[in-house]
This record gives structure tokens, C-alpha cells and sequence, in this order.
């Protein structure tokens, strides 16, 4: 997930445009994501992916990442977090609107890879609160928004980490990759 410095994963509006993502940004998570099976998604932020992803690939002037997404995009796993959204007819797709922390748990226990979380800022918070998070892996972006949307809010206990990894990008972005350190 992208965030700025202090914190924010989107304007106060919900723009992005501060995120700085280049070739090299891309790499590094085709790298990452080719080693995931299953992507995790908010209802709106699925929405805008299924909108784009499936076909991204396909356009004449597809960019390397957008060829790459896409072909991962289509064989990925989708879970969608929604109370709204209905799942009949969606491909390769689970949606789940309710008793969220039993569904996920009986999601990881199942064969595959790990579960990537795609932006979604309310479907983090939710998963936070519920204590399903397992890692974060953040790209720091180099610009202080002073408000926005929040990564973490209403944080109930103290959430140790371990750091796997760090990554200085040209650009300025700092990739950094945690696990919870649970007891």
C-alpha cells in the first residue's frame, strides 16, 4: 500500500495522484505479486480494478506492467469485502459480507499462496480491527499530505512488527516490509 509519510493512504478527496510509481515500482511488485495467489479487495476498490485489469493487457500500446497485471490479475483469486455487492457471475471471485474474521481464517487455511491486500482503505481498517492482518508492505512516498485518509485508525492494542525488508526506490519511495510479530 502506498502511503505518505505521515501516515495518509489518500487525500482528503481521495486523490492519489502524490503517489509516485515508475518502472521500477513496478518491477519490485510484479516481482512480489507473481508469488501471491489471491487478492484481497474492498467493494470499491474491486470495482475500479475489474474495470481495468482484465482487458488492461490487451490495448496496443500496454505498457510491460500492464501486460504482467493483467495476465496475473485474470488467474488471481478475488476475495471482495462487501455487504452490497452481490457474487453471482463474478469470475474466480468469493465476496464476503458477513462474519468477516471466520471467512478469512477459513481462506488462509486453505492450500495457496499468500493473500495480497490491494488499497482498500476501509476494508484494512476492518481487517486490522479484526487482527487479520499477518504483514504490512508499505511504499513510503516522499510528501507529507498533512490530511487525508488514514492507514491506521482506532488502533485498540499495540500492533508489534518485525521488518522483513527495506527498499530505497530512485524515485524516493521507501518499500518497507513487515510481519506482525505475534506472541
Amino acid at each position: 500500500m502506498h502511503i505518505s509519510l505521515d501516515g495518509f493512504v489518500a487525500g482528503p478527496n481521495g486523490e492519489m495522484n502524490w503517489i509516485k510509481v515508475d518502472e521500477e515500482i513496478f518491477d519490485h511488485v510484479g516481482k512480489r505479486i507473481g508469488e501471491s495467489d489471491t487478492a484481497l479487495y474492498g467493494r470499491a476498490t474491486y470495482q475500479m480494478m475489474e474495470g481495468y485489469w482484465p482487458t488492461a493487457g490487451d490495448e496496443p500500446d500496454a505498457s510491460k506492467h500492464d501486460i504482467e497485471h493483467s495476465k496475473w490479475y485474470k488467474q488471481a483469486h478475488k476475495i471482495v469485502l462487501s455487504k452490497t455487492l452481490d457474487g453471482a457471475g463474478l469470475t474466480n471471485t468469493t465476496v464476503i459480507s458477513d462474519n468477516i474474521s471466520d471467512s478469512i481464517n477459513e481462506i488462509k487455511q486453505q492450500p495457496g499462496k499468500e493473500i495480497l491486500l490491494f488499497g482498500s482503505p476501509t476494508a484494512t481498517h476492518s481487517l486490522i480491527q479484526l487482527n487479520l492482518i499477518d504483514g504490512y508492505w508499505l511504499f513510503v512516498n516522499p510528501i507529507i499530505l498533512g490530511r487525508g485518509v488514514p492507514l491506521f485508525v482506532d488502533i485498540k492494542d499495540q500492533i508489534k512488527l518485525k521488518l522483513l525488508t527495506t527498499r530505497q526506490f530512485t524515485s524516493g519511495v521507501t518499500g518497507l516490509d513487515y510481519i506482525v510479530d505475534r506472541p
